[in-house]
């Protein structure tokens, strides 16, 4: 260390250390180089800059603190427990085991003070930038002169890993575009990954890259040296009008003599002789395990007894602002709180009867638009198809460094970063965020969805274009596999609505939901809007599935399950069937996680079991789909790509007829 008050806290850095040594050595797995080489510049932040309170760990203005990096968790749990978090020695003892709060990587909701699940590298610095781009908005939406009551920063860790992965050039380069000036990140630059060092793959000019996406950019030689790190914050904050990168040289694996500045002191335990040999040179007692000096825990005792005061401070504040502005004041706790204004769903939109019909991706821009009047913090757009999304809510604004308030997001062709600055959005910040793009590119999106689903957010995505109905375009924008594959994520749920009215109740669907992201699956050509006169109401897709046409109490004779632009298709056959003396309930099913979460009585009910002669129809993979009909049903699918031409010729060459689906249906009866 270079200065010397230093005694202590280089004492406090080498108990980061050595704690962080300790719980990978005992789960007898983890990342312990990181948090050797990176334990400076997180001491440095956590103790002389980041605004916290471990009493609350969820106040509104709290600094954010996001380790992208998040293999280095065992860093993290020891800052969090020095710091009075609810978090013990025990729970660090417990690292990487059964049902401790110490997992492998940080998960959001699971350990207290950790504000983003981290890991998959790259995501991290991009739900750091949607973070800041939500303070932005908040802050531009509530702050009165004298009343700054949105003021956090949110600062980042990243390494090398997080640089390479291509999400961070997306969010990167759309933050400096946006420049937003309280998000600040510390570059652990230790210049080795597994395969060794980055000189094998990585040896671009870094600096250079950020300074390019319009980043204030600095350099601290020697990531011991707390007072040049120190400086290096200070001097980022000054910075209002760019997001900054501290690159700060580091050391991964320091202070172990035979694996500092080695691949092997990346992703492995040091080992037992390796573990004395590193106390040794750090000048640590061999015994006991998890040692914390006395001189330590009176450092951060008395820290944490000062850190209550930004909340206090803080809470002043409000309470000065909620007298002056006391609308906005109820308006902002409604908002941090999650809850939704009393009757924000009354007297939604609906769509007459109408045999041309709209398309249910035109007919959500009408949804959006009238919820958007009701829900001033829903806030999002579109990776550069706001026109063909229909995203774009009118007379909002564009959200740019000239207006932060303004609610319509340009992310650019980018639908990675796109999906991963929505999470940060969406990460206790108030804001309820909704992205756009063609369903065949949320491939391009798919980590940021997953990460989602985990984290539990409230994520809204309109994902347009969804079948072979978009025709011309071909099979590289047509999507097959998609529908299946985001079923398959846990936690998501996935809606294709079936006509105008069911594409309203969605957007209620997904914005009615306390936890997890959404999917709407729109199309690109027009559905009928069904005279719901004649058939069940719309609002039965809030149970995944219902039984459209209205057959009273007579038992059919086979159940057609549709979805989507297929629903008007499977009543068109029910009819044709009906001339035959053959009985077939139609059911819409937009949503087969809805329709899970019913009791097992409404499910019977809709899908009788006694009745196995079933088809199901949906331009998609069929993958899945035999869950609902069962061994001797019919599946009408797509397990192939498509095709450039009209949508009307591609479904009727690939069986997405009326007359296709009567005759797999009376081919089931006959079974």
């Amino acid at each position: 260390m270079k200065n010397e008050k230093n005694d202590l806290e280089l004492l406090c850095i080498n108990t980061l250390r050595m704690l962080a040594v300790d719980m990978v050595e005992k789960a007898k797995s983890g990342h312990p180089g990181m948090p050797m080489g990176a334990a400076p510049m997180a001491f440095t932040l956590w103790t002389r800059f980041m605004r916290h309170n471990p009493q609350r760990p969820s106040w509104p203005n709290r600094d954010r603190f996001v380790l992208s990096a998040g293999h280095g968790s065992a860093l993290l749990y020891a800052l969090l427990h020095l710091n009075g978090y609810e978090l013990t020695l025990d729970d660090l003892k417990n690292f990487r085991q059964w049902d401790s709060k110490t997992p492998g990587h940080p998960e959001y909701g699971h350990t207290p003070g950790v504000e983003v699940t981290t890991g998959p590298l790259g995501q991290g610095i991009a739900n750091a930038v949607g973070i800041a781009a939500a303070e932005r908005f908040m802050a531009a939406y509530f702050n009165r002169p004298g009343y700054e009551v949105v003021d956090y920063y949110t600062y980042v860790i990243a390494g090398d890993g997080d640089l390479m992965e291509g999400v961070s050039h997306e969010a990167a380069s759309l933050a400096g575009h946006l420049k937003l000036g309280k998000l600040i990140c510390l570059y652990d630059d230790n210049r080795i990954s597994i395969e060794g060092s980055t000189e094998l793959a990585f040896t671009e000019d870094r600096a250079g890259r950020f300074a390019a996406y319009g980043w204030h950019v600095q350099q601290v030689s020697d990531g011991n040296d707390t007072e040049s790190v120190a400086a290096a914050i200070q001097a980022a904050q000054a910075v209002n009008d760019k997001p900054s990168m501290i690159m700060v040289r580091t050391h991964i694996g320091y202070g172990s003599p035979n694996k500092q500045d080695s691949p092997s002191a990346h992703g492995e335990p040091l080992g037992v002789e390796e573990v004395k040999n590193t106390k040794e040179k750090l000048g640590w007692p061999q015994e006991p395990d998890f040692f914390v000096p006395e001189q330590v825990w009176s450092y951060f005792r008395n820290a944490v007894a000062g850190r209550s005061k930004h909340e206090q401070e803080w809470q002043s504040l409000f309470s000065s602002f909620a007298q002056a502005y006391p609308e906005l004041a109820v308006q902002y706790r409604q908002w941090v709180s999650g809850r939704l204004p009393e009757g924000w769903d009354k007297d939604l939109v609906t769509f007459p009867a109408d045999q041309k019909g709209v398309a249910s991706r035109a007919a959500s821009g009408t949804v959006l638009n009238d919820l958007a009047a009701r829900l001033p913090n829903l806030v999002g757009g579109s990776a550069d198809l706001a026109p063909s999304n229909k995203t774009i809510i009118k007379g909002a604004g564009d959200f740019s460094p000239a207006d932060y308030s303004g609610r319509n997001f340009h992310f650019g062709v980018r639908e990675h970063g796109m999906g991963s600055i929505l999470n940060g959005m969406a990460l206790d910040t108030g804001l309820i965020p909704y992205g756009g793009t063609f369903l065949v590119f949320a491939e391009y999106m798919r980590p940021a969805i997953r990460m989602a689903a985990m984290m539990q957010l409230k994520v809204i995505y309109v994902f347009t274009h969804d079948s072979i109905g978009l025709g011309e375009d071909g099979p590289t924008h047509q999507p097959v596999e998609q529908l299946v594959s985001l079923r398959a994520i846990p936690g998501l749920t996935v809606i294709r609505p079936a006509d105008a009215n069911e594409t309203a109740i969605a957007w209620r669907c997904a914005l009615g939901r306390k936890k997890g992201p959404t999917a709407l699956i729109l199309s690109r050509q027009n559905l009928p809007t069904l005279d719901r006169q004649q058939f069940s109401p719309a609002d039965g897709l809030v149970h995944g599935a219902y039984q459209l046409n209205r057959i009273e109490d007579k038992k059919p004779d086979l159940i057609l399950i549709a979805s989507g632009s297929e629903v008007h298709l499977a009543l068109q056959a029910a009819a044709k069937i009906k001339e035959k003396d053959v009985l077939a309930s139609v059911v819409s099913m937009p949503s087969w996680e809805l329709f899970e979460e019913q009791t097992e009585e409404y499910r019977r009910r809709v899908l009788p079991p006694e009745i196995t002669a079933r088809v199901a129809i949906e331009a998609g993979s069929t993958l899945g789909w035999r869950r609902y009909t069962g061994d001797k049903g019919e599946i009408i699918g797509i397990d192939h790509f498509g095709a450039s031409a009209p949508a009307g010729k591609l479904f009727e060459k690939f069986g997405f007829t009326a007359d296709n689906i009567v005759k797999k249906a009376l081919s089931v009866l006959d079974r």
